[in-house]
């Protein structure tokens, strides 16, 4: 590429990006509100018990509607995957055996505050935009192909802005049948659902735009936007709550820490104004002229005829089955999402301040311990740029999952024998750079990367998968931290245990089946898994 392409091509990655850093702020922003919102909001609850069987009926309402949304839309993912008779028995069957088990262990069960309940509600709130993601995921695949990925990402930067002055205000600005506690959450789900959006259209707007020598390289800058987002949000709620009392925090300073998200939301929806549509979503359109001249930009004239004929011959060809080439592509997509989540990251993103107190530090102290965190997150997710289009995904991905698994089963011990100085402390940064070097962002080079065009919908299928595994570690986080009775006999140190036994197995799950994609293009792809659909 010539310099002019480069500096194009980077400017348009850099603000395709921006939803990676609010996706980063949003996931992020949380985790120094956790204490606060445990104060004011179950708190609250604690002190009426009226107030707490309202809200525990709105609780239990919110779960119900959030399930109902979740079954509804991977119902209707089965529902392309197998054929109609086959997938409505496997739902009718589902939605018996766990609806049975949801009433009797959830529904049914009295509207007292037990500590479990507590626990339930405390990581519910702090993993409620998570559903939202689930949603926004998706249907991100319906908002790329009709309104295209550029417009799609501006919806999601709307609905971050929403979701800022929601989660802040939620009193004041409370429209929803409900107390402020109800409101709180739907407006961080309205989030959820920019993030989710911003998930799958942010990595496929840059792959879709970047040359294959680069596109790794390219869409390894949406994971270092993510923690980017991450480490902007750690040093402002850092600055929000020093030298703040507990009580000022609980009460007002958590708002702002929620408001804050507005000012790069804002910068986002006008950024995108400035970059074009991509050529695929042209040619989809039949805006070929458009098309050729975003190519001619990005590649140059004499390869940008070379790569609209390769796209409109990939779109040539009829939107296929989703297991038209197998079920190995679909498995190997849905794993990756699975793993990345059940190896616990968000585990340490989202509660990070709340671990540093459990290991004896003060409020202050435990938010400039979590800077760190995000620093060491940023610094390797660099690492990983650099490294991906010349080592391969492949090897990134095995090498993190044993320092992961060797670094959470370490910590595990150390929180076990209580030894939780600079031991536990070491062990937590090590495996968030080998997470940053590897499961952050190699996952999401892959999931654009191994799908072929005429399923390209199934990426929507594993970027949901992933966010539903990320709500369900960050919820059941609090209730196995914060057992009492786990507490007694591990000492904190269990849930980590299975993450580490996560990354262990993920590393496995990479070295047998996981397909090198290094230097391949997205037809070149398609290809394989047609060889490898002919083979077997």
């Amino acid at each position: 590429m010539s310099k002019f392409n480069r500096k194009g091509i980077t400017i348009i990655t850099v603000i395709a990006s921006l939803g990676g850093l609010l996706f980063g702020y949003d996931t992020a922003v949380i985790s120094g509100a956790v204490g606060a919102l445990d104060n004011y909001f179950i708190g609250a609850l604690e002190r009426d018990q009226e107030l707490a069987v309202a809200a525990i009926f709105q609780f239990k309402l919110i779960i119900t509607l959030c399930i109902g949304a979740i079954v509804l839309l991977f119902s209707s993912f089965l529902l392309k995957f197998f054929d109609k008779k086959k997938a409505l028995s496997i739902i009718g069957l589902f939605i018996v055996v766990a609806g049975l088990v949801y009433y009797y262990q959830f529904l049914s069960l009295p509207g007292v505050l037990t500590e479990n309940l507590k626990n339930s509600i405390l990581g519910f709130m702090v993993s409620s935009a998570l559903v939202g993601c689930i949603i926004g995921a998706s249907l991100g695949d319906k908002v790329a192909n009709s309104v295209g990925r550029r417009n799609g990402l501006s919806i999601s930067a709307s609905l971050f802005v929403l979701s800022a002055l929601g989660s802040a205000y939620p009193d004041s600005m409370n429209i929803f049948f409900g107390d402020s506690l109800s409101a709180f959450i739907v407006y961080r789900i309205i989030g959820g659902v920019g993030v989710g959006l911003a998930s799958m259209l942010a990595p496929l707007y840059i792959a879709e735009m970047a040359p294959p020598k680069v596109r790794g390289k390219l869409v390894s800058f949406y994971q270092l936007a993510i923690v980017s987002g991450m480490m902007v949000v750690y040093f402002v709620n850092y600055f929000i709550v020093q030298g703040q009392t507990e009580a000022w925090i609980s009460t007002t300073g958590w708002r702002y820490m929620f408001l804050s998200e507005g000012i790069p939301a804002s910068i986002f929806f006008v950024a995108l104004l400035l970059v074009p549509k991509t050529p695929r979503f042209q040619v989809l359109k039949g805006n070929e002229t458009n098309a050729l001249e975003v190519l001619t930009d990005i590649n140059g004239k004499q390869k940008a005829f070379e790569v609209l004929e390769e796209i409109k011959t990939s779109f040539g060809k009829k939107k296929a089955h989703w297991l038209f080439y197998g079920g190995a592509v679909i498995t190997i997509g849905l794993l990756l999402s699975l793993f990345q989540q059940f190896v616990g990251i968000n585990v340490v993103l989202y509660y990070a301040p709340e671990i540093f107190k459990g290991m004896g530090m003060e409020t202050d102290a435990s938010l400039l311990q979590t800077i760190i965190v995000g620093i060491i997150n940023m610094i390797f997710t660099v690492v990983a740029i650099s490294t991906v289009d010349k080592f391969g995904r492949k090897k990134l991905l095995i090498i993190g999952s044993i320092i992961m698994a060797l670094s959470m089963i370490g910590l595990g011990f150390s929180l076990y024998l209580q030894a939780t100085g600079i031991l536990a402390l070491v062990f937590m940064l090590t495996y968030i750079a080998a997470f940053a070097v590897s499961w952050g962002p190699v996952v999401w080079v892959l999931l654009s990367e191994i799908f072929p065009n005429s399923i390209k919908g199934v990426m929507a299928v594993a970027v949901a998968v992933q966010w539903l595994a990320n709500l369900l570690v960050s919820w059941t986080f609090p209730m196995l931290n914060n057992n009492s009775t786990l507490i007694e006999v591990f000492n904190n140190g269990f849930p980590y245990w299975i993450y580490g036994f996560m990354a262990l197995l993920s590393g496995i799950f990479v070295w047998k089946f996981v397909p090198e994609t290094k230097g391949k293009t997205l037809e070149e792809m398609e290809d394989l898994w047609t060889l490898k659909k002919i083979i077997k």
